[in-house]
Order: C-alpha cells, then structure tokens, then sequence
C-alpha cells in the first residue's frame, strides 16, 4: 500500500491553519499516550516502547514541519505562528524528560525477549530521562524545566535575528571592477552612481572571490561579520549563561560536556584534544601557505601587512588562476544554476539506484520544486528543493527533516534551504550543492525504520555531517561533472580543467582548515570559558587559530548560527571530514562504481541511527576508521 506524502496548503489560510491546528493535533495525541502509558502498568515493555514510538512520531511530525514553515514560509505572520509551536514542542518534549510517572513506565521495564532495536530505544530512552533531569528534586527539575524552555527561546530568536539581519553596503561602480559581467548587469547603478550590495551569499561570495577593489571586499565582509549585531550580543551571552547552569545541575562540568555524552567523541575534554590534533596536522602547511598569499595581495597593496579574511578568497583565487591556470570566472561559465540542479539529481540517482519524479504540487513559495524518490516504481521519499534566497528566508545553506521515515507508516520527506544564484553557480556553491544533498538522500534512504528515534539522520551529531561531506567529491571528479555541465556554447567542462581545479585546490587547504579550527574553537570556548567580553575574545581565538587575520572590532559571534544546533560542537566538522576521506577510500575503483555505491548505501545511509556510527564505517570500510586519508589529504594528496 502507498503511503501518502505530505499535502501542502495553496493559500495562506490554508498554511495558518497548518501551522496552528496540525501540531495542536500531534500535542493532544501526545497527551493521550503519555496518559496511558501511566495508566496502563500490565503492557509489555514492548508496547510501552511502541507507545513511545508513536508519541515521538507526532513530537517530530510537528516540529520538522514548524522548523521549516518558521524558516522559509514567505509570510511573517506565519513563520511567527510556526515559532511559536517550536517553543510549544520543545518544551512538551523536555517536560515529558523531567516526569517521574513517564520516566517509571521506562526505568524498570524488563529487557528479557526485546530484539535490537527494542533493546537500543529502550536504553536510549533512559539515558534521555537521566539527561533531562528527571532524577533531580522537585526544585531541580522545576528550574532544569525553565532553563530548557529558554534555551529554546533564545535559540529562536538568535536565528531569528540571523534571518532578518540582511545588511546593505553601497558602493561606487569602480568598486565593482573584477567582478563578472552577469553580475554587474544585475546590480546597476543608482541616481547618484552607486550600486547597493547585500549580505546574502548571492552577493557575498562573488565580491570576496572576484573584486579587486579591497575597500569593496572590507565593506561588505564588515557588513557580513556585523551580521544580527548588536541584537545578538545579549541573546548570545544569556544564551550561553543559561546553558552553563542547566549543564551543572544535571551534573555535568560544562555544556560542552552535557553535548559530547551523546556523540562519537564522547567527552567534552576530547574536543580541545581533538582540536590540538587538527592544529598539529595543518600548522606546517599553513605556515608555507600564508606567506605565499601575503606576497600576492602585497602585488596589489603594497603596504599590506596581513592578509585579512576579507583577502583570503580573493587572494586565493588570484593564484590559482595565476599559478594554476584556474580562472574562477571560466569555471563558472560551466555551471549553470539548471543544469547543476539537474546533474545532482542524475548522478545522485545513478549512484543510489533511484530516480526523481518531478512534482506538479504546492508547496511553502513558488521557488520550490518538489520531486517524489522512486526505486523500483516504487516511491520511497520526497524531496524539496527551496534554492533561492529571499526575503525573511533562512540565509545559509541545510536540510531540513520535514517527516520522519517510519516502515509502512511514514513517507520520508526533507527540504533544502538554500541561497543559490539563478544564474551561474560558483564551483563552491556545486560542492555546496552536493553536500546538502548528501544530508537530503541520507534522511530520505534512512528513512526506513520502525522508530522515529533511528529514522534518518538521527545518528551520533559529529557523523552526521560525514555522508554529505563524502558527497562533495563527486563534485571534483571529471567525468561526473562532465555528465551535467556546459557552457555558453554547450561544451562541457574539459577534464584537463578539472584537474588543475583538484591540483589548485590543494594549495589553500591547510590554511581553509584553520579557519574551520577557529570556527570550533571559538564555538568551544564561548560555552566552556564563558567570557565576559565576547568581542575581544573572539577576536582572539580567530586571530590565534590562523594566520588569516580577522576583521578588528567586529562581532561574528553575533551571526554565528551554528551556536545554537551545534553549541560547543562545530569541531563536528573536521572530526566528520576525518571519517568522510576514510570513506571515501572504500570507492577505490571509481566514484561511480556500482559495488562500493549498493555498499555504501545499504551499510551506511539506509541503516539511519540503527547502529553506532563507529559499528556503520566499520561495515563499510572492513575496518575502523583511521586519520591517515585525512592526513593524506590535508598534504595535498
């Protein structure tokens, strides 16, 4: 039997009604398991666990609906409804955590004839009740209660304030020299001879990358790091109070610790460790990395004495089409924005063994394409593409869970988020591109379970990101790009090409990896050392984590939006990169290679968080997994 798919209203009475009345529904069904769980002692553990199971269903129905309704629905009024219901459901799952009668249900079920994954939720499901404080005193769990549910306020609003903190800068058309000439007719001139910029990427990234003009790439990398500030600053450090306080009643050291009890790292203290490791591998190569682009920029400014962030890409750039014979500007000429999207669909379908079915459906904007998942004619997801920026629209680029994927039950269902250009993508934002896709196939093919816990990309948070980052290289291989790109005469990009790209891109690499070690540093520090001058210290730990020196007196803190999913955990990042190029050597016979593709998916993607991530490589790869192809490739191999 088919299972329905999601059906999206056509009006915006429609969507406030799907905003307010369909998680009203899922909270009262929750209320009704939650009652007879209670007042039921005499079930199995086994239908206590099935009851659990329903309930999480409806929790995460709901709120994967809210989170992408109040972060791409084109109308205020509704996205603000869709918030609200996330506080709502946050909050009924945390209390659920804290309720002595709930957690007695789960504490003492006997474990005697449950099958794995039984066994599996059951033990999750009571480290879950021990976390969110149910064993503390009434007064304990009173204020573990509060904390939580300002936690998610402030995460809300720190978001919020990202998504509607666009900045403008204004420039003189001088100011715009290198830029290419798709761009300079989209951006014309006003009254008074000057061209207005924003801060989304459709803008920011050309300028960084293309113009020439350094006063034009420091004005709008200012605007960029200025990003939701000064509305973030208190937000941020309230933000980072309350965490400290909740992770300390529960019992932990830090927040950092409370985060890592659940991931592969397992320890807070094992992220500085880890992060000492990242900084030893890539010190040597930044330090003969740094001078060559500090030379280059002084080529164009004499007097320079660093290279900012506002340099890097543009400096980067400039030798690699120099030295390397790679012209971003020609590479780009290869990838327009409809043939990209069609090409990671083709090879993505090729490699996974499904095919995508194009909707004619309604959805939250007119920009959305959606597209069932088929194999075998048979629907297995779907899928939704929201690839432009615009207005009140999340600003970065994710996937968004829509429907948790449960066997005969629920259709899997995800959205992109994204920020593309209509036009000409840059090969950055191709790489971009496949990565999110990564997260989209993974939620969809691991959508099949029989709980809502282990549906997707419910796996350990620090490898979540190793599918998607795996994904990107198929996005440097020569023969998969030449399947989908073309230029204006509708050649596709030539092979000799793509390998100077791939010996390009190895030249920059080290110093990239530093910049991700501030990114993690900095995400580490503010929620374990918990400074009082967010500013400065800020400042610093970018400024020590890499030669590329950071703008001074800015506040990227302040648009950092990975500070609330990914707290004190951005080193999530490289620790996934480390598994991801160990994956990456089991597609040893090519990337398109039929036995390493059904391998990959059937132990790795379609498991979801069935098993321990460790125990999904380890399938995969014969072995565990090692650092040695990460090292390889941070060398330049």
């Amino acid at each position: 039997m088919s299972i329905a798919p999601l059906a999206f209203p056509a009006d915006l009475d429609g969507w406030t009604r799907f905003a307010t009345d369909r998680p009203a529904e899922r909270i009262a069904r929750v209320h009704e398991i939650d009652a007879r769980l209670k007042s039921e002692p005499g079930l199995s553990t086994a239908a206590r666990l099935d009851l659990w199971n329903d309930s999480e269903i409806a929790v995460r129905e709901a709120l994967s609906e809210a989170y992408v309704v109040s972060e791409a629905h084109p109308e205020a009024t509704v996205r603000e409804i869709a918030e609200g219901q996330v506080q709502a459901l946050e909050s009924l799952a945390a209390a659920r955590l804290l309720d002595r009668e709930l957690w007695a249900v789960f504490a003492d079920a006997d474990a005697d004839g449950l099958d794995d994954d039984e066994v599996r939720l059951l033990e999750h499901l009571r480290r879950d009740f021990r976390r969110g404080g149910v064993q503390l005193d009434d007064d304990g769990r009173a204020r573990v209660s509060a904390l939580t549910d300002r936690d998610t306020e402030l995460s809300l609003t720190f978001s919020r304030n990202i998504r509607d903190g666009r900045r403008e800068v204004t420039v003189p058309v001088s100011g715009l020299a290198g830029l290419p000439q798709d761009f300079l007719d989209a951006h014309p001139a006003d009254e008074h001879g000057l061209v207005t910029l924003t801060t989304e990427y459709t803008d920011l990234m050309p300028v960084r990358e293309y113009a020439t003009d350094r006063a034009t790439r420091i004005a709008l990398l200012n605007a960029y790091n200025d990003l939701a500030w000064p509305e973030n600053e208190d937000v941020l450090a309230e933000l980072l109070a309350v965490r400290e306080e909740r992770a300390r009643l529960l019992g932990y050291t830090d927040w950092a610790d409370y985060e890592t009890e659940t991931r592969m790292i397992g320890a807070g203290a094992a992220i500085p460790a880890f992060l000492a490791r990242l900084d030893e591998a890539s010190a040597e190569a930044a330090a003969a990395e740094y001078p060559v682009l500090l030379e280059r920029l002084r080529r164009d400014v004499p007097d320079a004495a660093t290279v900012t962030i506002a340099d890097f890409w543009h400096v980067l750039g400039a030798i690699k089409r120099e030295q390397y014979d790679v012209d971003a500007q020609l590479v780009r000429s290869y990838f327009p924005f409809d043939r990209v999207v069609d090409g990671v669909l083709e090879v993505t379908g090729r490699l996974l063994d499904v095919e995508y079915v194009a909707l004619d459906a309604s959805a939250w904007h007119a920009d959305v394409r959606s597209f069932d998942v088929v194999r075998g004619g048979e629907r297995i997801g779907r899928i939704h593409l929201d690839l432009h920026p615009r207005d009140g629209k999340f600003n970065h680029a994710a996937c968004f869970p829509l429907a948790p994927g449960i066997s005969g039950r629920i259709l899997p269902e995800a959205a992109l988020l994204c920020n593309f250009s209509r036009g000409l993508l840059e090969h950055d934002e191709v790489v971009t591109f496949f990565h999110e896709f990564g997260h989209l196939v993974h939620d969809i093919l691991g959508g099949d379970q029989r709980f809502a816990r282990f549906s997707g990309v419910e796996t350990e948070w620090d490898f979540v990101e190793a599918p998607s980052q795996l994904l990107e290289e198929w996005a440097w291989d020569a023969g998969v790009l030449a399947s989908f790109t073309a230029n204006a005469d509708g050649e596709p990009i030539p092979a000799d090409l793509v390998a100077k790209m791939r010996t390009a891109d190895a030249f920059g690499r080290a110093l990239e990896v530093r910049r991700q070690l501030g990114h993690a540093n900095v995400s580490y520090h503010l929620h374990v050392d918990r400074p009082e001058e967010l500013q400065a210290v800020t400042e610093s730990l970018y400024a020590g984590s890499s030669p590329v020196q950071p703008l001074p007196g800015l506040h990227p803190y302040a648009g950092f939006g990975h500070l609330t999913g990914y707290g004190a955990c951005y080193y999530t990042y490289q620790w996934s990169l480390v598994i991801a190029r160990d994956l990456l050597t089991g597609f040893s016979e090519g990337l398109m290679d039929a036995a390493a593709a059904r391998r990959y998916r059937t132990e790795v993607l379609e498991r979801g968080g069935s098993k321990d991530a460790t125990e999904l490589v380890e399938a995969f790869l014969g072995r565990p997994y090692a650092f040695d192809a990460y090292r390889e490739w941070l060398a330049g191999a």
